[in-house]
């Protein structure tokens, strides 16, 4: 198939380097790059697993997680809404 192709400097630069370095024409060389680039865009992102890790809150004795807006409200206020 023919296409026209607008290539980066640096690409088309590095691309035509590589050509002549192995001796190939600069069209199989690119191809050959898109290929394997393409595979590589393909794949999945690997993420590492987010993790969260327990922290004890260490709360006063006459706080209590038990209801959340009590404790708000003992913190912030009562006007604090």
């Amino acid at each position: 198939m023919r296409t026209t192709l607008t290539l980066d400097e640096d690409v088309a630069q590095r691309t035509k380097e590589l050509a002549e370095k192995l001796k190939k024409p600069f069209k199989e060389v690119l191809n050959e790059a898109l290929r394997k680039g393409l595979v590589e865009v393909e794949k999945p992102l690997k993420c590492r697993q987010y993790r969260t890790y327990p922290h004890a809150m260490d709360l006063r004795e006459e706080f209590s997680i038990d209801n959340i807006q009590d404790l708000i409200s003992q913190v912030e206020g009562e006007n604090t809404r």
